[in-house]
C-alpha cells in the first residue's frame, strides 16, 4: 500500500491540527496504522496506533487525552486530531501500515509515507 500524508502546519500552543493519511493501490482497511514523529535529533518515536477495525487504539503517554487517531475505511483514509499542541509536539510527523499487528517499533510498519511537519511555537 502507498501512503501519502497530509495536513503540515505551524500552530500556536494550544492550537489544533488534523493530519491524514490516505492510501493509494491499495485498500487501507486491512491495515493497522501507526503515526510517528521526529524531532530533530532525535529517534521516531510512536505517537499512536489504530487497529485495522478501528476498534483498538494506542496512544503513547505523552499525547494521551490530547490526540485522536480514526479512521474512514471508505475514504481509505486515517487521520490524526491534536489538541491542546504543545512546542514539544514539534516534529515530522508520518504514517506506516502494517498487516501483521499493531506494534510501537517502527520495524512493525512495512509501508510509510513521507513525513509532514508539524510546527508548534508562539
Amino acid at each position: 500500500v502507498q501512503l501519502q500524508a497530509s495536513g503540515e502546519g505551524s500552530v500556536q500552543p494550544g492550537g489544533s491540527l488534523r493530519l491524514s493519511c490516505a492510501a493509494s493501490r491499495s485498500t487501507l482497511s486491512t491495515y493497522n496504522v501507526a503515526w510517528f514523529r521526529q524531532a530533530p535529533g532525535k529517534e521516531r518515536a510512536i505517537v499512536g496506533a489504530i487497529d485495522w477495525s478501528g476498534g483498538y487504539t494506542y496512544y503513547a503517554d505523552s499525547v494521551r487525552d490530547r490526540f485522536t487517531i480514526s479512521r474512514d475505511n471508505a475514504k481509505n483514509t486515517v487521520f490524526l486530531q491534536m489538541n491542546s499542541l504543545k512546542p514539544e509536539d514539534t516534529a515530522v510527523y508520518y504514517c506506516a501500515a502494517s498487516e501483521s499487528g499493531v506494534g510501537i517499533h517502527p520495524t512493525t510498519y512495512k509501508s510509510w509515507g513521507q513525513g509532514t511537519q508539524v510546527t508548534v511555537s508562539s
